[in-house]
């Protein structure tokens, strides 16, 4: 993956829309000694990178039935299929992230049921099906926390 030399307003913008993304952007551009159209422009500049990827709203699941937080390893039977269960898995909607790992996983999965009976049914439903040979089933009981990556690490040079 590219890795992109950011100036030093750039760190500014991220630094201010990572800590509050609906900062309006003339307060960015008060902040940042620049006018609001930079700020703009910085900003697309920064999405058309793939540096910014997108806003939205967060939704709790919690608040919304989903009491069961789990993270599942899955091993499948024939590995090159990957591509078709990364297809399948995007069509279950209760699983919110998909990672290829090392290790004792071929992939592993964060999904989101309404309480442990949902989850049962959710994994002999929906994932055995697709072709595993095993899978680990870690349930959630909370977040310690949850954060995006800190821009701390970008030195501003002054």
């Amino acid at each position: 993956m590219a890795h992109h030399n950011l100036d030093n307003l750039d760190k500014k913008i991220l630094r201010m829309i990572a800590e509050d993304a609906r900062v309006p952007f003339l307060e960015v551009a008060r902040a940042c000694n620049v006018s609001g159209a930079a700020i703009h422009q910085r900003i697309q500049k920064l999405t058309n990178l793939g540096v910014l990827q997108g806003s939205q709203f967060l939704i709790s699941p919690e608040k919304i039935g989903y009491e069961t937080c789990a993270y599942i390893g899955l091993n499948l039977k024939h590995p090159e299929s990957f591509d078709t269960v990364v297809k399948a898995l995007k069509e279950i909607p209760e699983v919110v992230e998909c990672h290829y790992t090392t290790g004792d996983y071929d992939m592993f999965i964060k999904i989101y049921a309404h309480n442990n009976h949902d989850l049962l049914n959710i994994i002999h439903d929906k994932l055995q099906p697709l072709g595993l040979s095993r899978s680990e089933t870690i349930i959630s009981f909370g977040s310690a926390f949850e954060r995006q990556l800190p821009i701390v690490e970008l030195p501003l040079d002054d």
